[in-house]
């Protein structure tokens, strides 16, 4: 998902002048918006707004039928909120996630407070799970309502500061928040979490939780124990999980995932000996282990919808902006240079 982040931001009256490459200066505008909370606050006025709702994301439907972000000028939302009646000042709890390529400041903003069907019915759109919503949308707009969904529910389970127990103020632009008694800054946090696919040289594990959609199988995943390496949490992981010793690791990529609570996902490749394949599934973890052929997962790549009830039995893999998507992607590509296909 990170890779096709496009990192954007906007300039303004406002931005001293920098000789730098493109993306240095709008990375230090990004930075200066959130040191900065009168300057924050300006570009609020002319910024785009993605709408939450307890966490929700507001989606519309386009002429073509898809289902894309909704992200609403500031002025018009200012307008939605007026005529339901709330307070102006909701504004100010909007979140600064980046700027767009349109040269617009962009934010994020939770209305729980409102009668969601009233703000689907002004603001002509849905608000979707995000789980369920990554099966659906596939433009660049994604990474920001992953993003914002993290930020906005970091703001919420952060009220207090945890030495002191007094309330936390946030800056404008929601970067960090500070206690009120003496002064403690935190910043949002990421647990991480390695997330491996295993391979014995032909076939790859993928397993699957109780709580994952109906014929969903993933890379194997489990959080970093305090004080290991990412090579020591994913053997240890591989071990616990499904009995394997695994012999080599690789390290593919990293990606924020919101869920369960703001994961930094650590993606690696992992072998294990063509002579010890024998799973022991630990059932109080996994719902179910096994081993897929490179003949299954092609099919299973092409495979484009999830399956209904009472459709027959079918390998469903994470959506595309998954990084265990990723993952069985690259391993697939490499099976197809090892065959020579």
């Amino acid at each position: 998902m990170l890779r096709s982040l496009k990192i954007i931001l906007s300039t303004t009256k406002h931005l001293p002048s920098c000789c730098c490459s493109g993306f240095v200066s709008r990375t230090r505008y990004v930075n200066w918006l959130k040191e900065d909370d009168e300057a924050c606050l300006a570009a609020l006025e002319n910024g785009h707004i993605f709408l939450f709702h307890h966490l929700h994301p507001l989606l519309q439907r386009t002429k073509t039928g898809t289902l894309r972000p909704a992200a609403l000028i500031s002025s018009d939302l200012q307008s939605v909120l007026e005529r339901l009646g709330s307070d102006r000042s909701l504004m100010k709890e909007s979140v600064l996630l980046g700027c767009s390529e349109q040269n617009q400041a962009l934010f994020c903003l939770d209305v729980g407070e409102l009668d969601q069907a009233t703000v689907e019915e002004e603001c002509t759109g849905n608000f979707m799970d995000l789980g369920k919503s990554l099966f659906l949308l596939t433009g660049e707009e994604v990474p920001l309502l992953v993003k914002g969904q993290a930020l906005l529910r970091w703001h919420q389970t952060s009220r207090f500061c945890s030495a002191t127990g007094q309330l936390t103020q946030r800056n404008q632009a929601g970067s960090q928040r500070v206690c009120s008694s003496n002064g403690i800054v935190y910043y949002p946090k990421m647990s991480p979490v390695v997330i491996v696919l295993v391979s014995d040289g032909k076939r790859c594990l993928l397993v699957r939780q109780s709580s994952f959609p109906r014929g969903m199988y993933s890379a194997l995943a489990g959080f970093c124990d305090m004080g290991e390496s990412l090579e020591e949490a994913l053997c240890r992981e591989v071990a616990e999980e499904v009995g394997l010793e695994v012999q080599s690791v690789s390290y593919s990529s990293s990606q924020h995932w919101p869920f369960p609570h703001s994961s930094f996902m650590l993606g690696c490749h992992a072998t294990v000996s063509p002579a010890h394949t024998q799973l022991q599934v630990d059932h109080a973890e996994l719902e179910d282990a096994r081993w897929f052929s490179s003949e299954e997962i092609n099919s299973a790549l092409k495979v484009k919808t999830p399956p209904r009830r009472g459709d027959p039995p079918i390998l469903w893999l994470p959506p595309k902006q998954a990084i265990a998507h990723r993952l069985i992607t690259e391993w697939m590509e490499q099976q197809k240079l090892t065959s020579g296909l």
